[in-house]
């Protein structure tokens, strides 16, 4: 497994990040303390949770393979604040007290003194970003966290991030977790440009789009009884939401690309993402040991340019305004550059 620098930060982290969403609810404790140390062993470094994944459960989980491998150093662990952890009217979103608060559970949990990467969860519409910005830099300065993230934010909330906590001196979103597969590729728009631009590492969520990227669902056929579709237990993961052409379109493009490589669908879809300009890491999940296997095979190897153009062709979205405008102008000022 390669490392890679965290955006502008000094920090290395490896290529894929193993995300714990399934430690409580898809994987036992004994499988999840197994699936982290096949990745470790595989070179991996990176863990992410958050304080939300099965009401806590993910973090407990991870904190106990934490405490009885050692070596606490040796690893990059990230978590997330934001969403509701009680009842309470303060028991969510980013003020001070929820933050400060949520900080020392999420370490309580994890079993360590301080998390590498701190990130807020989603965008907080209720709270001044001033006060959310001031209290990450309070956490940087004790020592309870090193680098700070954002995750599901807006281009302009991510710069407005940015400004105010260069104007300020204070510590700065290192990191963006965007949503980001050949199934959503608006970020490629704006985000990932601000990213690069700005020196912003980048972790995808959802890369395989809730398992539609891995070939499972096919044209014609209902989703396994046993899959995220097929059990509707997550909105963005539906039929009506996922199939429609272009999906299997890609799907069907994924799959022939993969026979060409050797490699699954799973497997080719990471790897385009890992050779995509800016992004740090994958974020991965697994249920199992066989499926970490499967996440893994997607390193060590490069899809020729012919098969990342494929991709880019079939997953390609029309733009939207004002981005369809400024490309035919970039197009006419290439070709005219050119002559």
């Amino acid at each position: 497994m390669e490392y890679r620098f965290l955006g502008r930060t000094g920090l290395k982290v490896s290529e894929l990040c193993f995300g714990t969403q399934t430690f409580g609810w898809g994987a036992d404790e004994k499988t999840a303390h197994a699936m982290a140390d096949r990745f470790v062993e595989a070179g991996g470094n990176f863990f992410d949770t958050a304080d939300i994944y099965n009401e806590g459960q993910a973090e407990t989980i991870l904190g106990k393979w934490l405490k009885a491998r050692g070596r606490r150093s040796d690893l990059v662990i990230a978590t997330k604040v934001f969403f509701p952890t009680g009842r309470g009217p303060n028991d969510t979103g980013l003020s001070r007290k929820h933050i400060f608060e949520a900080i020392d559970n999420s370490l309580r949990r994890l079993q360590t003194d301080y998390v590498d990467l701190y990130q807020v969860h989603c965008w907080d519409m209720s709270t001044p970003l001033e006060e959310t910005l001031r209290a990450l830099d309070d956490l940087v300065r004790v020592g309870k966290v090193r680098y700070l993230g954002a995750s599901n934010f807006t281009p302009s909330q991510l710069m407005k991030a940015l400004m105010l906590s260069e104007m300020h001196g204070w510590a700065r979103f290192d990191c963006l977790q965007p949503e980001y597969s050949l199934l959503v590729r608006s970020p490629e728009w704006e985000l990932l440009p601000l990213c690069r631009a700005e020196g912003v590492g980048v972790i995808c969520w959802s890369p395989l789009a809730g398992g539609w990227l891995t070939g499972k669902y096919r044209r014609g056929q209902p989703p396994p009884p046993d899959s995220r579709a097929g059990r509707r237990d997550r909105f963005e993961d539906l039929p009506e939401q996922r199939a429609n052409e272009q999906t299997w379109k890609i799907i069907d493009t994924l799959i022939e690309i993969g026979k060409e490589c050797g490699k699954t669908p799973a497997q080719v879809a990471l790897n385009w993402l890992l050779q995509q300009p800016g992004v740090t890491a994958p974020i991965f999940g697994a249920r199992t040991l066989e499926q970490l296997e499967e996440n893994l095979g997607s390193t060590g190897w490069a899809l020729s340019p012919e098969q990342l153009a494929r991709l880019n062709a079939v997953s390609e979205i029309p733009l939207p305004s004002p981005y369809s405008f400024i490309a035919r102008y970039t197009r006419t000022r290439s070709a005219s550059s050119a002559i």
